[in-house]
């Protein structure tokens, strides 16, 4: 069966997201993440299985989506390599022809190349709003957000070291930077800061003040620009928190936002998915796990539980 690749649903209105410095806590074992290295990887195996999946007798589902959700993104491309090499077939088109739907979709997020992923991720973002890009040209070269598919603007290395002169600056340059038309220095200082350094922000724009910062954007700001604004600081707040209503979100419509779902359980898989499960119990009182599975149904269902991994209780 071939099928047209298609393009994914518009993504979540303003959802910007970036690396803020997650990746460098760690789990006892290692990673916060719940994909991790598979260390009986054999890329002839692989490929054998995968070849059998797709040629055999009916396409074989379940075979596909236990290979590809339980290899790295860097294992997963070293198999597509491999396929090349010994089959002079594309692994992605191969798949893309026999899969349809959700599925194909998953498929295809799990075995584009990151920089591919990335930019499909940014178009798509930019579609969205021009004000984004507006604010991004007017910053400088963005940098790719090697993490999570999305764009960033250039920030300075994550040290986890807070410049207490140049919060206490940043304070004095957002009250003065408040009103109509004046949110490009709440954006630069938001864009090009360290997450630790923001929060330090934060704490004493509330202590000078005596209002919440997120309090103040949506009084002073309005549209495109309280949006992005608020979004930015969740994200700063709380990154694992941010994800997990996200994805609550995507599992609440009238049916579920596989768009949603699929970026961030395969962009965060390898980095602090364990902590969005932890923020979703909490939060919503319901794992992750079966949220997925009383809300998401057929091969998708497998594909995202397996990403997922496991219940929280």
């Amino acid at each position: 069966m071939s099928v047209s690749r298609g393009e994914m649903g518009p993504s979540l209105t303003q959802e910007i997201l970036s690396h803020l410095g997650l990746a460098n806590k760690t789990a006892a074992w290692g990673t916060l993440g719940t994909l991790r290295t598979f260390l009986s990887f054999s890329v002839d195996k692989d490929v054998q299985k995968l070849l059998r999946a797709i040629t055999g007798q009916g396409v074989d589902h379940s075979a596909i989506i236990e290979v590809l959700t339980n290899r790295s993104r860097e294992q997963r491309q070293l198999l597509s390599r491999a396929f090349w090499e010994r089959t002079q077939q594309d692994l992605l088109k191969s798949l893309q022809a026999a899969l349809s739907g959700n599925l194909e979709r998953i498929v295809v997020a799990l075995l584009q190349p990151l920089a591919q992923s990335d930019a499909q991720e940014l178009r798509t973002a930019l579609k969205i709003s021009r004000w984004k890009l507006r604010r991004t040209s007017s910053l400088g070269p963005v940098a790719s957000c090697r993490t999570c598919s999305w764009p960033w603007p250039s920030r300075e290395s994550y040290c986890g070291i807070t410049d207490y002169n140049l919060a206490e600056q940043d304070v004095k340059v957002l009250q003065q930077g408040e009103g109509p038309g004046k949110e490009d220095p709440w954006v630069q200082i938001f864009s090009q800061r360290n997450p630790e350094h923001l929060r330090r922000v934060f704490d004493l724009y509330q202590w000078h003040t005596g209002q919440a910062l997120e309090e103040a954007v949506r009084d002073r700001f309005h549209g495109d620009a309280q949006v992005a604004l608020l979004t930015l600081a969740s994200v700063v707040r709380n990154t694992p928190l941010y994800f997990a209503d996200k994805l609550h979100q995507g599992l609440q419509e009238t049916e579920p936002n596989y768009q949603v779902l699929t970026r961030i359980l395969i962009s965060r898989s390898e980095i602090d998915l364990l902590s969005i499960r932890a923020e979703f119990k909490k939060k919503f009182g319901k794992s992750l796990y079966s949220s997925l599975q009383d809300t998401v149904k057929g091969d998708c269902q497998q594909a995202l539980l397996a990403l997922c991994r496991a219940e929280d209780l």
